[in-house]
């Protein structure tokens, strides 16, 4: 889990920047037809291993929970910044949106047929990644999916990686500057060990070329995991 301090310091910058942000997001997302291929292929694995539901965690404005249920996945989201989610509630009527941290989920274990972590993965820092991921994979059932996208390093390097608490060496990362707060971008192959260490091995990736990047020119990754039995 993150510090309060970090946890309002995301919270702050997102209410402060709700609107703006939700346009972007949006326009962003419907732009970028590799993502949907994922997220698609996400929604078709749910289904076939027998549905349930599927937390969309830092869902902001809700339009990739809205995108899930629109592929048949019984998709609920949630957020840390309250201004996001009035905005998901009010666009999304009906839909479940809920208050809460990604690192201390109010999810009973084993509970989710689904994670989708679609670049909310980007503000945690480093050294308390692998106990954010931890509790992703806890709240999946056995033989459900967790679909990770981010900020790809472009290499394996070592940068400015951290320790996590309980003594694991945390994924290689590199921070850059992002118009909310500090953001960092991940090694893929660090992300897929922890989550392989927590019981969820690696089904396919996607990473997307730095070119296709016009913003900030970084690999894009998008990870899918499965929890095992």
């Amino acid at each position: 889990m993150t510090s309060p301090e970090h946890l309002t310091t995301v919270r702050a910058g997102y209410d402060a920047k709700a609107q703006a942000y939700t346009d972007f997001a949006t326009e962003a997302f419907a732009a970028k037809p590799l993502v949907h291929t994922m997220i698609r292929t996400f929604a078709e694995l749910v289904g076939q291993t027998g549905g349930g539901l599927v937390a969309d965690v830092g869902c902001g404005p809700g339009h990739v929970t809205r995108y899930l249920r629109e592929h048949g996945v019984d998709a609920f989201g949630v957020d840390l910044s309250p201004e996001l989610l009035a905005i998901a509630r009010a666009s999304n009527p009906g839909v479940r949106f809920e208050l809460g941290d990604m690192g201390a989920l109010d999810v009973p274990s084993g509970s989710l047929a689904g994670v989708v972590a679609n670049y909310s993965l980007l503000h945690t820092p480093p050294e308390v990644l692998p106990g954010v991921l931890a509790e992703l994979t806890r709240t999946l059932a056995p033989g459900g999916h967790l679909l990770a996208g981010f900020p790809a390093l472009d290499d394996a390097g070592t940068h400015d990686a951290g320790t996590h608490a309980g003594g694991r060496t945390a994924v290689n990362a590199a921070t850059f500057d992002h118009t909310v707060t500090r953001a960092w971008r991940f090694s893929v192959d660090d992300v897929a060990d922890l989550l392989a260490r927590d019981g969820a091995v690696e089904v396919a990736r996607l990473v997307i070329a730095a070119t296709e990047d016009v913003v900030r020119g970084f690999p894009q990754a998008h990870l899918l995991v499965r929890r095992t039995a």
